[in-house]
């Protein structure tokens, strides 16, 4: 039987120009919804194998509001990261969504001096990879990273080009999806819904 692979993109976070993107952490919103998911999964499924995380502070804070849900520690891989987008930092609304989208559609281009999709997909997937590889057991991974490069990720897993159509789509962020190989066993849903770790069709919401 395929493990499960939980994806999960973190939350809510408190935008401060003056601080680089990296190092921006949850808001009071954000945190609140990686508890309610902590507590969701602790009444409904069994303790993850492992809980892996980017190194940037948002993905961590998410990820050590599960991990203290069963009384684990946090694996840490850089290359679980977001793009890198450090050419540009801080961009508002609604150039970022701008750029973002001609990131997903020259995937082979650096758009701004960010990194290329191409590379950032193959540095997600191996990351991915890697932490299945490393841990131990049969039973569910949750790996807590950030939007652009799950969306990535799915499109490689699914077979399909790179494209935005697969990204969460979740105000906000905090999104919630799960892969079995390369079968979407669970279509992209809020990390507070109730439903969030449901077997369900893999629709994304």
């Amino acid at each position: 039987m395929t493990r499960r692979l939980w994806i999960v993109t973190h939350a809510d976070v408190v935008i401060d120009p003056a601080v680089p993107v990296t190092d921006w952490g949850l808001s009071a919103r954000g945190a609140a919804r990686h508890v309610a998911l902590a507590r969701t999964w602790a009444a409904r499924r069994p303790a993850p194998d492992a809980i892996w995380s980017s190194a940037e502070r948002k993905a961590r804070e998410g990820a050590a509001a599960l991990a203290q849900a069963f009384g684990m520690a946090v694996r840490i891989d850089e290359d679980l990261g977001e793009n890198d987008r450090s050419a540009t930092g801080y961009i508002p609304e609604p150039e970022f969504s701008r750029v973002a989208a001609a990131f997903f559609a020259r995937p082979e281009e650096s758009v701004r001096g960010w990194e290329r999709a191409v590379d950032a997909q193959a540095r997600i997937v191996g990351a991915v990879e890697k932490a299945a590889a490393m841990t131990q057991g049969a039973g569910d991974i949750a790996i807590v990273t950030h939007g652009g490069v799950s969306t990535l990720l799915l499109c490689a897993r699914l077979g399909l080009g790179i494209t935005e159509a697969l990204e969460p789509g979740i105000a906000g962020g905090g999104g919630i999806c799960a892969l079995e190989g390369r079968h979407l066993a669970r279509g992209w849903r809020p990390i507070e819904a109730e439903d969030a770790l449901d077997d369900a069709p893999a629709t994304p919401a």
